[in-house]
């Protein structure tokens, strides 16, 4: 906790992480226009929230974009909050909302997350559909993770698997895992408020995409780094980021617990 408490007593990493939690994916310039200080003081303050591990870079081409990661500060709630709060799925889906690319023409949704467990077994938890049904609470995939195979999704627990029109894109066991994602369906349309038919039938087109990359921490006490990415999106406004932006962060959370070997939440994500 210490790093943690450490960075967010600086005013001005505070306010770089505003600007993260407003628009996610910016660089080192972008961030520090208008904060009256050089670009070498960003990198400083931002090298201090990477190894608190409150930001997050992701290298696109010759860019390095920047991103809040919210794991940290779920961690936080988790001791000084959660013991006290029941409700603490609903506090996880606000804070993976903060990750809405809210500026970006094409925004995502990036998450990163550290596990006590080795690559194989993240795997094998992100492709073995009975350790899917546990964390993700009957729903989920199901595939034979070969390139180019059809990925079934479960809507309903107590339903069968579907053809819903996703593929597998790369699957390469204990590195990356990568797949399209399913279009709104039905069911969908009752769980966000659309102003008319055309709204909806522009929202049912979007087709976005998730990758998992799985890798070692930097410090290799901490186990595994898995950082998740969904894009792909139409735009800020896309009810899929809108939805997917706060049920990965609690799928992940109970999937660290169930390779950590830790107890389950009372209330299923």
């Amino acid at each position: 906790m210490d790093p943690i408490f450490k960075a967010l007593a600086d005013p001005s990493r505070r306010e770089l992480l505003d600007r993260l939690n407003t628009r996610g994916g910016q660089t080192t310039r972008e961030l520090g226009e208008g904060l009256g200080m050089s670009r070498q003081a960003v990198s400083k303050h931002l090298a201090v929230l990477e190894s608190a591990l409150l930001v997050t870079a992701v290298r696109q081409g010759r860019e390095k974009l920047h991103y809040l990661n919210p794991a940290p500060i779920q961690e936080l709630a988790d001791r000084w909050i959660g013991r006290y709060e029941r409700h603490r799925p609903t506090a996880l889906s606000h804070i993976g909302q903060t990750l809405e690319g809210t500026a970006m023409d094409k925004p995502e949704f990036v998450y990163v997350i550290y596990i006590q467990t080795t690559a194989e077994k993240l795997y094998q938890a992100l492709t073995d559909p009975e350790f899917i049904k546990i964390y993700m609470g009957g729903y989920g995939p199901e595939s034979t993770w070969e390139v180019g195979a059809p990925v079934r999704w479960k809507m309903d627990p107590d339903g069968e698997f579907e053809e819903v029109g996703q593929r597998v894109l790369q699957a390469e066991p204990g590195k990356r895992l990568s797949y399209t994602w399913h279009t709104l369906q039905p069911m969908h349309r009752q769980m966000f408020d659309f102003a008319s038919d055309e709204e909806w039938d522009k929202a049912v087109q979007e087709r976005s995409k998730v990758a998992f990359d799985i890798e070692p921490a930097e410090e290799p006490e901490m186990g595994i780094k898995l950082t998740i990415t969904h894009d792909g999106f139409d735009g800020p406004d896309s009810r899929m980021l809108e939805g997917v932006s706060g049920g990965w962060v609690v799928i992940l959370s109970s999937l660290k617990t169930l390779l950590e070997g830790g107890k389950f939440l009372d209330e299923p994500a």
